[in-house]
């Protein structure tokens, strides 16, 4: 690779594998920087392209992208690095001069220290990146991986090393919306002056303007912190310019969902989405037994069987063990599952504990119950579409973006579907919470007319889970 005249402001990126396989479109993402790849980076690339998985069908992209850079380009003009369009993604750049793909073309000499074990391909990578260091004293140099152990083995031979930053969807989990906001002490005083109210049929509409209102959302929860406040949800916002629709109290037994209710205010807040027949799409988030699944599925039974909103409830959720893996398991595809579905069992059992006619009758209930209920692998979910269906997906946060696009575009008419999970529990390699496929989702849709998001902070699975989830 021949050296290029550079200011210090422009960087060189030395991508590790990992970056590749868990973003194909890695190397259109540093703007006008350059990119360079070792020959390691090539070599563990090729070990990796076969295979059904989401890591091989992103190692094949990675070569396709490769392959077009490449098209008709001479031994002389992929030394001088290949240039990089100037915009990915249907996004233009912010760079005016493109920057450009460096192979290693070459063995570069550059002696690891001596104290520095092992001679495998993360070695080579460092050496590879030392010697660059060497070799561009007027740039700087940088190793992007998102092997916490190579970035630290990296640190200390000298090497400048960073996580790869750009699949964020957010820059901090603590910063991503919640779906609800409280109303100031003094809000009326700021923003009841020319606030007109009206009622269709049974429910309460307001009209207000004011300046909190340009930090609202559409299907946002506003609510009173005061013990008889209101509770109301954002239908439009316009300007400064609001409009209120008083939410139903799902706290009352009058108002049960399959004979469940509310027991605070954000499940309140969660079942007035997962009713709401104008919102296609819900995330919900929160700990365990916040009740995320059962009131998703008590919301999906009503509207299925009693409502006939729907033709059946799909559950599925993303295969990964809390512990060893158990190995091949025998049967149809729903046999398959059923060991990763104890969430739906478990709920199940509850919704039908009340059921008339002891044990007999709850028998019939729960065969009834899972007529309706089908429960599907996301293995088998590409090229799929569903027809007026209540789809539940179950441990949402272990889907990367790409993952959870392939899912919800799985949506035909009149289908609804319901994202559940917590990202403080990711068991996927390489996802964060801030790169998960959950949080992208509720980034992406916030606002979006017929999608809303609720974050449960309140456990109410019992007194014991309470006290451990607060101590352990």
């Amino acid at each position: 690779m021949k050296k290029r005249k550079s200011s210090q402001s422009r960087r060189l990126f030395v991508l590790d594998t990992n970056v590749l396989m868990h973003d194909p479109a890695a190397i259109f993402r540093f703007e006008e920087h350059d990119i360079y790849l070792p020959m390691v980076v090539l070599e563990e690339l090729d070990a990796n392209k076969k295979g059904l998985s989401e890591s091989s069908r992103n190692v094949r992209q990675v070569s396709r992208f490769l392959d077009e850079l490449m098209q008709s380009a001479s031994k002389e003009e992929i030394d001088r690095g290949l240039p990089l369009p100037t915009h990915a993604a249907g996004k233009r750049a912010k760079a005016t001069t493109p920057g450009r793909l460096f192979f290693q073309t070459r063995q570069l000499s550059s002696a690891l220290p001596d104290h520095l074990p092992g001679h495998g391909n993360d070695n080579a990578i460092l050496a590879q990146t030392l010697a660059l260091q060497a070799l561009h004293h007027d740039a700087q140099v940088v190793l992007v991986s998102k092997d916490i152990n190579l970035r630290i083995k990296a640190a200390i031979v000298g090497v400048h090393a960073e996580d790869y930053y750009s699949d964020r969807s957010i820059e901090d989990a603590d910063v991503l919306y919640s779906g609800q906001a409280a109303l100031a002490a003094d809000f009326w005083e700021k923003h009841g002056r020319d606030m007109r109210s009206w009622r269709e049929g049974s429910r309460t509409w307001y009209e207000l303007s004011g300046p909190a209102v340009k930090d609202w959302q559409v299907n946002q929860f506003v609510y009173e912190q005061r013990e008889d406040g209101i509770e109301a949800i954002v239908r439009r916002v316009e300007d400064t310019t609001a409009t209120l629709e008083l939410l139903r109290d799902f706290r009352s037994e009058r108002n049960g969902v399959w004979g469940i209710r509310a027991r605070n205010r954000e499940q309140n807040f969660a079942l007035n989405l997962l009713t709401d027949p104008e919102i296609d799409f819900v995330s919900v988030l929160g700990p365990a037994g916040t009740g995320k699944t059962l009131l998703t599925l008590a919301a999906g039974l009503m509207q299925t069987l009693e409502g006939n909103h729907f033709a059946e409830i799909i559950m599925t959720r993303v295969t990964i063990p809390l512990g060893e893996d158990i190995g091949f398991l025998p049967g149809t595809e729903e046999e398959k599952m059923e060991p990763w579905m104890g969430a739906l069992m478990d709920n199940l059992e509850v919704l039908t504990q009340s059921s008339e006619g002891g044990s007999w009758g709850r028998q019939a209930t729960n065969d009834l119950l899972r007529n309706r209920i089908k429960i599907r692998s996301l293995n088998f979910m590409r090229g799929r579409t569903f027809l007026n269906r209540f789809v539940i997906l179950d441990e949402a946060q272990n889907l990367t973006p790409k993952q959870m696009k392939a899912l919800v575009t799985r949506a035909g008419p009149g289908t609804k579907l319901v994202c559940l999970g917590n990202i403080a529990q990711i068991d996927t390699p390489y996802l964060t919470e801030t790169t998960s496929g959950l949080t992208y989702v509720v980034n992406r849709f916030r606002g979006w007319p017929h999608a809303g998001h609720i974050t449960l902070v309140r456990g109410e699975r019992s007194r014991l889970a309470d006290y451990a989830s607060e101590t352990l």
